[in-house]
Order: structure tokens, then sequence, then C-alpha cells
């Protein structure tokens, strides 16, 4: 890929991988789907949103709480006080409020990380801030740069994902701005950044931006487009996700009624909401559609089987070989879990794993590539083990 930061991402993911534990190897598309089994490995979390690592080298994990603050869990040990506490700024309930946390790839250099939150002023907005840490434990409250704000028109579909491709810029998910049908057309409308997947290089700033424009955006330099947009037509892409060895970004796409999906995301892709939902036509706006130019899912799942996805990873640990190469996804709703395996061109298997008691509102991946989750309603956080 032509990717002009390729080389420092890759060299700092090796050096991670060959600290802890060397990667697994793929099975191949058509290899089965192993069952699976869940260690809880810590607990008492008020809502949690999202579950990272610093990439540091630490073994830490890093657990977003939807209120606005985050912990550390290290050595199955919660950490009395909290890496960063900001709910004084968050408007949180419901869809709102701290929604995940990514760090740079070169955290462990200039201890920065970047996090969404909705925020209320006069309207209520989506706020990608960057933060810079304090000590090893704890970050710098006062530390704030807004790079981004984004006005939201309700309060719900706020997407809510950050996370640093292998080509070291920021990817941000932006949900279409919420109601029903995207009332403002804003999936399909370039101009705006809702409904649309980001691209920005936070190493560079072109003024007034507190960023920069990647020069292969496929919209930078259009005129009534916005540069920042990677690929748009989404509802609320809620959680998403690269694989490191294929360079895929994977991405679960909130359904309305009647369908959820997952995408693979190529650059400028057009993946079709609001005139689809899933691999239909949206019944609202017209069930008759034109769907040239539209990206199709790569898989797609029918309400009541559930009704919000959450979007995973793909297995690359060492602690379960059969599992490697597997795309983990499930539903908040209905608690169902499933794995699949794609091939680059179709999903090859897909098969339903468990039936949880859990609202698995994001997944995680620690810095040895082993995969948790987190129950939204209980507070724990789940490891993915091997029955």
């Amino acid at each position: 890929m032509p990717y002009p930061k390729a080389g420092i991402f890759f060299a700092l993911l090796c050096a991670a991988t060959a600290a802890h534990a060397a990667p697994c190897a793929d099975k191949g598309p058509t290899a089965p789907i192993p069952d699976v089994a869940f260690q809880e490995v810590a607990g008492g979390f008020k809502n949690p949103t999202h579950v990272a690592h610093a990439g540091d080298g630490g073994g830490r994990l890093f657990v977003v709480e939807q209120r606005g603050v985050i912990h550390i869990v290290e050595d199955g040990r919660v950490l009395p006080e909290p890496f960063l506490d900001i709910s004084d700024r968050v408007e949180s309930g419901g869809e709102k409020g701290l929604l995940s946390v990514a760090f740079h790839p070169r955290y462990r250099e200039n201890g920065l990380f970047y996090v969404d939150y909705t925020t209320r002023a006069d309207r209520l907005y989506t706020r990608i801030s960057r933060f810079k840490r304090r000590d090893r434990n704890r970050a710098e409250r006062k530390s704030e740069t807004v790079l981004l704000e984004i006005q939201q028109p309700y309060g719900n579909h706020n997407g809510g994902q950050l996370a640093f491709g292998p080509d070291g810029y920021l990817y941000i998910g932006m949900g279409d701005g919420g109601w029903r049908d995207d009332p403002h057309g804003n999936g399909q409308n370039l101009a705006s950044l809702l409904g649309k997947l980001l691209r920005i290089d936070v190493d560079r700033e072109t003024p007034p931006l507190r960023y920069s424009i990647p020069r292969d955006n496929p919209f930078a330099g259009g005129k009534d487009r916005r540069a920042e947009i990677w690929a748009y037509g989404l509802r609320n892409p809620w959680r998403f996700s690269f694989d490191a060895p294929t360079g895929r970004l994977f991405l679960a796409d909130v359904g309305q009624d009647d369908a959820e999906e997952i995408d693979v995301i190529e650059k400028g892709g057009n993946y079709g909401w609001n005139i689809m939902e899933g691999d239909i036509c949206t019944p609202g706006v017209n069930p008759d559609c034109d769907r040239t130019g539209l990206r199709p899912p790569i898989q797609v799942y029918r309400h009541p089987a559930g009704e919000s996805v959450t979007g995973g990873f793909v297995y690359r640990g060492a602690e379960f070989p059969a599992l490697c190469g597997v795309y983990l996804y499930a539903d908040y709703v209905s608690g169902r879990l499933w794995g699949l395996r794609y091939d680059g061109a179709r999903v090859t298997v897909n098969r339903e794993l468990a039936r949880l008691r859990h609202n698995v509102s994001s997944f995680g991946v620690d810095e040895r590539g082993e995969l948790y989750l987190a129950d939204h309603k209980s507070g724990k956080i789940l490891k993915i083990i091997a029955p």
C-alpha cells in the first residue's frame, strides 16, 4: 500500500510484537472457526465504552467509561486513580459520552493520545481532542487541544471510534447525526463530515486547522467536498478496526429497523446509507433505489437476530492459534457473538459462537494481540480465550 507512514507504523508494531509474543499463523480462509470461552479480567466500571492499549510496552489496558473517565488495568488490577477524568466536559447518556481513546503510534516517546467525546456549549458537538500524559499512569487534564468540533443535530448516531491506521494517520468514525432515515441527507453529502469515516494527519498543522489533510485523501482539493473524508454513506460506524497483516479496515455500521452490516472500507467508497440499509433499499426512503456505485457490505444479519452491531477485531494473538485470522463481532441487544473469515473478496466462513448475557459495547486488543470485550451494563471486561 502506498502509505507514506507505513514503515514507521509497522516498525513500531513489529517491535511491540517481538517484545511480547510471535504473531499467530493464519489458518486460511476456509479453516473452521473454533468455540470460544470468556474470562473476566476486571470489573466495577461504569458503562465502559472502549478498551485499548497504549502500545508502549507497559502491558496495560485502558478502559473508557461513558461518563468521561479512563481507567488503567494493570496485572489484573484496576488502579485506584483514573488515568483521565474529563467528566465535567462530557455530555453523557444514551449514545453520548466519552466514546473512545487512541494512543499515538509514538506514544512511548511523545506521550500524546486522542479522545472522542460529546459536549454541549450552545449546542451539542462531537469533539476530537489531544491530551498529553503527565506521568506513566496519569494524563494532564489541562493539556487538552481541541483538533476538531462537529455540530450534532440530534443526540444519537455519534459514531465515536478513533484509531490510528497502518499509515500513521488518525481515522474518525462519524455517524449521520441521528434521527430516522438521515433526514438531513448527511450520509451522501460530501460537504458534511457526518455519516463519514474521516482521515487526518495529527503530526502536522495547516492553519487554521490543528491538523493537516493527507495528500492522498480521495476528496482533497475538491470543491464543495470535505477533504477530511476517507469514505462515506455510513449511518453509525460505532466500531471499526485495522487488521495489520492485511491492511484491511473492518467497520461495523449500525442499522435502523432491518439490517446490521460489516463493511471492508476502501478509499473513497460509498457504503450506501441512506439509500441502502445493509443489503436492502432503505424502506422509509426509497424501496426501489438505484444501487449504482454503492459498495455492498461483506456480511449482513437481520433483525431480530440482533439490532445494534458492535464491530470487533481480527484475532492475531498467540494464545489461541485456532482463532487466528477470524474477525469477531457481536450484537449489543441480542448478545450474540459471531466470527467470520474473509479472503479479500468474500466471507468464506461465518459462525455464531455464543449468546452472551452481556451488552457488548466494544471489543479491545492488548499489546500481545489478545482480544477483550466490554459489557456496558455490568461494567465487566472479559478476555476471549480457548475453551
